[in-house]
């Protein structure tokens, strides 16, 4: 892989790559909720709480499971090949106020656009092209977990 820090990361923030290792239902207040959960080098994880139909859409490319008609992600994927567009890379850059931030960075004829996205379609479109998915060390700090800790949580197996 490419040193991932470029002119468009802040040098003073290091970055690490990480990957999806689920989605997972986590019980928050008595309720469970959709999470994608990434893994580090080093085993630690971090979940990012997602809606339903990002976690549908992650959870069915990590499967390899073909939806019976295009979803929003997919769509996007075909409209970046038909475009001439590569997606490089996704980076998770930033929490504020328990919101996470994110941007996907896409090159076309040499050149690299770097747009605002939620991190769930950052992830699921990343996914699909097996792009690198980078994240603040900071911020995956912060929230990060033991796989001890992780224990008990349902990986998704469905929808209903």
């Amino acid at each position: 892989m490419e040193d991932p820090v470029d002119e468009n990361i802040d040098p003073g923030n290091n970055i690490k790559e990480v990957t999806v290792k689920g989605v997972f239902m986590i019980n928050i207040f008595g309720r469970a909720v959709p999470a994608v959960m990434l893994e580090d080098d080093e085993g630690m994880m971090m979940p990012i709480h997602i809606g339903q139909s990002e976690a549908l859409s992650i959870n069915s490319v990590l499967k390899n499971e073909t939806m019976p008609r295009p979803m929003t992600h997919d769509l996007v994927v075909s409209m970046l090949e038909r475009l001439g567009a590569k997606v490089d890379r996704v980076l998770i850059d930033d929490k504020v106020d328990n919101i996470y931030y994110a941007r996907i960075t896409l090159k076309r004829e040499g050149t690299s656009m770097d747009f605002d996205a939620r991190p769930s379609d950052c992830i699921a479109i990343a996914l699909r092209n097996n792009a690198s998915i980078l994240i603040s060390e900071d911020v995956f700090k912060g929230d990060a977990i033991s796989k001890e800790n992780f224990m008990g949580s349902k990986a998704i197996t469905g929808f209903t």
